[in-house]
């Protein structure tokens, strides 16, 4: 990924995405090509277990008819995790006003997360996976669904059609274009744009950015 100085963020902004994207691409090389699921990660921070390294790792599941976990990466398996983005019309730069020599861009925040592939297919494994997600997901809701709320047999079935996943992080490529290239008036504009247009996400992140 091109990654200009001013597009880097710090080691905080990568944990912060890591801990809290929505879903993620899991890309593998195989023998049958490229394969890629969108799957709902969890990060385990470095030192959070014994086994996992000093990036930590990222786990999930899919479905075990899907072919992807069945067929072996080939090398590093890559993460694409995504935060907030959002169209950027030159309208809200205060320098189109000034000279016009403006154009349209897209705001984003991303990483590129690679490593190794580890295939959990154990039933315990991939139930307490299962509870921290759901707990995950649900914590900021008023009335917050359980894993035990459904039949104790409907679980189990479902369990048994799913298969663990993590990834062992041994490298992160992350990029917040945020338009930390643009001038202050510029950025005040993008963000008051991004605002009226129902943005808060975005309009957030470059907030922080700017502090």
């Amino acid at each position: 990924m091109y990654i200009p100085a001013h597009f880097k963020p710090d080691d905080a902004a990568v944990h912060e995405l890591l801990t809290h994207h929505g879903a993620a691409d899991l890309v593998t090389p195989t023998a049958q090509g490229l394969l890629a699921t969108i799957l709902p990660f969890l990060y385990d921070t470095p030192g959070s277990r014994a086994d996992i390294g000093e990036l930590g790792s990222l786990v999930g599941h899919v479905a075990r008819n899907n072919q992807q976990w069945l067929e072996p990466a080939l090398g590093e398996a890559l993460v694409i995790v995504r935060g907030p983005d959002a169209y950027i019309t030159p309208s809200w730069y205060a320098t189109k006003r000034e000279h016009g020599r403006v154009v349209p861009t897209w705001n984003y925040i991303t990483a590129n997360v690679y490593g190794q592939l580890v295939i959990h297919d154990d039933v315990a494994w991939v139930e307490a996976l299962v509870r921290r997600l759901t707990a995950h997901h649900e914590a900021s809701r008023a009335e917050q669904w359980s894993v035990d709320d459904a039949p104790p047999a409907y679980i189990a079935g479902q369990l048994r059609a799913i298969v663990g996943v993590e990834l062992l992080i041994e490298r992160i490529e992350a990029k917040a274009k945020l338009s930390q290239n643009r001038s202050e008036a510029d950025m005040e504009g993008v963000i008051a744009g991004l605002d009226e247009s129902g943005q808060p996400a975005m309009a957030g992140a470059m907030r922080k950015v700017r502090r």
